[in-house]
């Protein structure tokens, strides 16, 4: 399986946009209705959102197996000098392959050159797909946060953050 990390770009909206709509549901299905989830599907994850925030470089870099998008990373860097994971998410049919680690890897390279010193990122609470794959990146909970949907739903996330420079594995 040949793996390439490349940054985002417009032609890539339409594979981004799914494998974000797909990977968020993945990991609220079990902790928020239907319609909150199409709501903020429809939100966060149409093309013209999507086109306009990989634009404005929120989306960074997707990665490709044999030429196809399997898996997408972003976020920034904010005043502090910390590096911000916004987004990231790799198509279920490709996970566990060591895909995640390698765009977690380039884009914490990317950060870290840019004069990152921690990573955070939000995790929702219950999410068996994100903790574990962030705890074994060295990421540990800094605090939790809940609010509640127009419809009172409880919505509880991690805030996870871990020191870099860390030693890049995937390489």
């Amino acid at each position: 399986m040949d793996v390439s990390i490349i940054k985002a770009n417009p032609e890539h909206t339409e594979d981004i946009s799914r494998i974000c709509a797909n990977g968020w549901k993945q990991t609220v299905k079990d902790f928020l209705s239907e319609e909150y989830q199409k709501e903020t599907v429809a939100f966060w994850y149409n093309h013209k959102r999507v086109e306009a925030d990989i634009l404005a470089g929120a989306y960074t870099h997707v990665a490709l197996v044999d030429g196809k998008v399997v898996g997408t990373i972003g976020g920034v860097i904010n005043e502090a000098k910390e590096s911000l994971i916004y987004v990231f998410y790799v198509d279920e049919k490709y996970r566990y392959k060591g895909i995640g680690g390698k765009l977690l890897d380039v884009f914490t390279e990317n950060h870290l050159k840019l004069g990152a010193t921690i990573q955070l990122v939000s995790v929702h609470e219950g999410n068996d797909l994100g903790i574990p794959f962030y705890e074994s990146k060295g990421f540990q909970i800094k605090e939790q946060n809940t609010k509640y949907t127009k419809k009172g739903e409880r919505v509880s996330t991690f805030r996870y953050w871990r020191n870099i420079p860390i030693k890049i594995k995937s390489k």
